[in-house]
């Protein structure tokens, strides 16, 4: 278990061959390396913006969809099971589903637009760097928000409803007891469900190599698919690893941040 993550701790220190052997230690270098190309912080930019949007809007969601179906109303048992959908399907199988939507010639979305008049002349949403982008991220964000809405209702139901029943004595409107009795008493789920989402959302390899592989010209690499070519596709392991350790050092201080957070309530 601790081996391949050693070995990749050493080859990030080391010059390596084609076949990812170490061959002569060398430091800093391929952390140098990378410093000095413009390509690798455009990467990681992406990849902070990228994960900063999809854990925001799942969030909210999640967050907004679980106060409904805490509702009781006809029919949310189906309500319910309908949200999940997504999140219990399989990964690749939903962006391979979505690959077929954003399909130009026959895809559902086009057509869709072009056929209501929305949108005569749509565009081809994987084949341009900023629509590119939005649509791998649309993606990720639908297969996370059922996450995000199961462990907010959970929460919710959590809550006393007594809390509830007494500031209706005491006279308060909904949106106070939203602020002052919901959030504080979700805040605690709402650290490790958001911590956890950072974690998926920042490593989410599937969706961005199945939808454009990190394409058009590299607008849609985050650091993972970048990882993965430098690594299999360009046979440089070194700087592979090197960003493998940074990622590694990212994500780590963003669990601490949030460790000190929750903790602090203790």
């Amino acid at each position: 278990m601790f081996y391949p993550i050693a070995y990749v701790f050493a080859m990030a220190f080391f010059r390596t061959n084609r076949s990812g052997n170490l061959v002569e230690y060398i430091g800093t270098g391929n952390f140098e390396t990378l410093f000095r190309t413009a390509e690798f912080w455009q990467v990681t930019l992406r990849s902070v913006i990228w994960t900063a949007l999809a854990v925001a809007a799942k969030t909210l969601a999640g967050l907004g969809i679980a106060l409904l179906l805490n509702i009781d109303f006809k029919g949310r048992k189906w309500a319910r099971t309908l949200v999940i959908i997504p999140w219990a399907s399989s990964v690749p199988i939903s962006a391979m589903l979505w690959q077929w939507i954003y399909n130009n010639d026959f895809g559902l979305l086009n057509y869709t637009l072009r056929a209501t008049g929305l949108w005569g002349d749509p565009p081809i949403w994987l084949a341009y760097p900023r629509s590119a982008f939005f649509a791998n991220l649309y993606v990720d964000i639908w297969i996370g928000i059922p996450f995000m809405v199961l462990v907010h209702l959970a929460g919710l139901q959590a809550i006393p409803q007594e809390l509830y029943e007494s500031a209706e004595v005491d006279g308060v409107n909904p949106w106070q007891k939203f602020y002052y009795i919901t959030l504080p008493l979700l805040k605690r789920i709402m650290l490790i469900a958001t911590l956890l989402s950072v974690l998926w959302t920042f490593n989410d390899f599937n969706v961005i190599y199945i939808l454009t592989k990190g394409g058009p010209a590299g607008s849609t690499d985050i650091l993972i698919t970048y990882i993965y070519k430098h690594a299999f596709e360009f046979l440089k392991f070194g700087t592979a690893a090197a960003m493998a350790v940074i990622t590694f050092g990212i994500l780590l201080t963003v669990s601490l941040i949030y460790a000190y957070f929750y903790f602090k309530e203790d």
